[in-house]
């Protein structure tokens, strides 16, 4: 038998736990399995933390080692088929975009959920959101601190064909933000700083809705009001796997902050 606890109610336990008769009991998730399969869902859960808590898994009986040697074996030759980044050649990317960067049709479907809104990508990176939401008909406002990011952004956005749907601002999020936003903003915070800590004294700037991408382990209560939502891989290594979280904040009911500084110049 096998039962696994400290999956969030707002995973989707069947997608993260895979094929099998899973049964609530208590906080737990139990079923009989294969020894295999049993095996095969400890290794890809092993060490996974979500919305702050780790994921627990127990066998009993334990697993024999040569059958979690194995079944540890078949995960990691699994991780290598997994939703991948951009598809198109040609694409720039730098260290960060190599680890944070929200893979293509993820981004894709991210922003369909905010077709035709006026959005603010705080932080955009090498624009991979930026361009999601772009394609989806958005009229998009791309911010970031590092002009070299933002240069591989615009080459990004030439490649697909949206540049002329995105405005890009070299600035710091954090100050003309609040200014920019009339409907939507999107943070996605550097994934290769373990500190978070910038994104709820931004979010307290912000008045409109807010939505912010983070690493499956953030714990959600760190930004009240916002609601999370666990998106999955779509590869075959990745499929039960939750690639990031997608927090949604609704509008403040106050009304907008009045600034003195001047808005930014697009570049």
């Amino acid at each position: 038998m096998i039962s696994v606890s400290g999956v969030p109610g707002w995973v989707d336990a069947e997608r993260l736990l895979g094929a099998g008769p899973w049964e609530r009991a208590g906080a737990a998730f139990v079923a009989h399995l294969g020894p295999n399969e049993e095996a095969d869902v400890q290794a890809r859960l092993r060490g996974v933390v979500l919305g702050g808590r780790a994921i627990s898994v127990d066998l009993d009986p334990p697993a024999p080692r040569a059958l979690v040697r194995a079944a540890r074996l078949r995960d990691a030759r699994a991780r290598r088929d997994t939703t991948p980044g951009f598809l198109k050649r040609g694409v720039r990317l730098d260290e960060e975009g190599r680890i944070s960067l929200t893979p293509e049709a993820l981004a894709v479907a991210i922003g369909r959920q905010a077709a035709g809104r006026h959005v603010v990508d705080a932080t955009c990176g090498c624009g991979g959101n930026a361009i999601g939401f772009a394609r989806a008909g958005c009229v998009v406002v791309a911010v970031d601190l590092s002009s070299g990011r933002l240069e591989l952004a615009r080459h990004n956005a030439r490649l697909f064909g949206v540049q002329d749907r995105i405005t890009f601002v070299h600035a710091d999020a954090e100050e003309v933000t609040p200014d920019l936003a009339k409907d939507l903003v999107f943070v996605d915070p550097p994934w290769s700083s373990a500190d978070l800590s910038p994104l709820p004294a931004l979010a307290r700037k912000i008045e409109t809705e807010l939505w912010a991408k983070v690493p499956p382990s953030f714990d959600p209560t760190a930004l009240p009001g916002a609601v999370p939502e666990a998106w999955f891989g779509e590869g075959d290594g990745d499929r039960h796997r939750v690639k990031l979280l997608l927090l949604k904040r609704p509008g403040q009911i106050t009304g907008r902050r009045s600034s003195t500084s001047p808005r930014p110049t697009p570049r």
